[in-house]
């Protein structure tokens, strides 16, 4: 069992590993353009209006389309941004899917949807994503029964929570190296709500106390069984902030129809070779899952 400085160290290193592949995100935002805009994609940017708020996302279609296709919705991790979905768009829209990655409002200090991070919100983010399916739902160009969630890390506990709420509108749920962890881990550094500060800073990154509220008393493995259609669950062996725990709990003891792929010596962010692994596995889940 992991002592609490080791699950206060890992919280502090999971949001250093993604605050630094994030700048490093950003640099690559034309690469990711031009990654999808190739002669099997083209790409877009669209904002979604809600609840008096905007998404901010970028959508990939195959370039080859006609009638109603099936979608992937991505969602990023802590300070993460829409950036991550050129991890995926490419060998997804090969596939025919449409690709919808977005900027989570208050998920990041550089999200184009809304950058004030003192008002970062887990229970928020599954409102969104929710409000994201079911806006896909009515367009006319998507087959409302075959939308897909990706998540990494926190977006994973998101897309997890979400499915679990929405079980009936997402066919399938990919979830790579999810922080289900998260509630549990700052559990360990405010174990009394009347421990947690106005202000939390970690990495240049502020978060208000709202955030930690919500989570406090959340127990993830005993909230997203609701979800009884197809898993996927990504992760590295070598991964120090995520628990590999967590992971195989909840495909052998929490999920219906689940399956865990184990990369050797992957740690929490994949590198390339890594990453085409990951859309291997990816691909493979989506084909054999096809039609049900």
């Amino acid at each position: 069992m992991r002592t609490k400085a080791t699950k206060a160290g890992s919280i502090l290193l999971l949001l250093l590993t993604v605050i630094c592949s994030t700048k490093g995100r950003e640099l690559f935002h034309t690469a990711y353009s031009q990654t999808v805009n190739n002669q099997t994609a083209r790409t877009e940017p669209l904002t979604i209006e809600h609840d008096g708020r905007r998404t901010y996302g970028m959508l990939s279609r195959p370039a080859q389309s006609a009638g109603k296709t099936p979608l992937v919705i991505v969602s990023h991790g802590f300070n993460g941004t829409h950036n991550v979905g050129r991890n995926y768009c490419q060998s997804l829209t090969s596939m025919g899917y449409q690709v919808y990655a977005f900027d989570f409002n208050c998920g990041s200090v550089n999200s184009r949807s809304d950058n004030n991070t003192m008002n970062m919100s887990l229970l928020d983010e599954v409102r969104e994503l929710k409000t994201i399916v079911r806006h896909f739902k009515k367009q006319p160009d998507i087959d409302p029964r075959h939308i897909v969630l990706i998540g990494e890390s926190q977006g994973g506990l998101v897309s997890a929570l979400t499915a679990a709420d929405m079980s009936k509108d997402i066919d399938k749920l990919i979830l790579v190296f999810p922080a289900l962890c998260i509630p549990d881990n700052w559990r360990d550094r405010y174990p009394s709500i009347s421990d947690i500060p106005d202000t939390t800073k970690l990495w240049g990154v502020q978060i208000g106390r709202r955030y930690f509220e919500e989570i406090h008393d959340m127990k993830p493995l005993e909230m997203i069984g609701k979800y009884r259609r197809p898993v996927l669950i990504i992760q590295g062996d070598a991964d120090k902030v995520v628990s590999m725990e967590d992971s195989k709990k909840a495909v052998n003891e929490v999920y219906k129809d689940a399956r865990l792929h184990v990369i050797p010596g992957a740690g929490h962010g994949f590198r390339p070779a890594e990453q085409q692994e990951a859309a291997i596995q990816i691909e493979r889940f989506l084909k054999q899952r096809k039609g049900k």
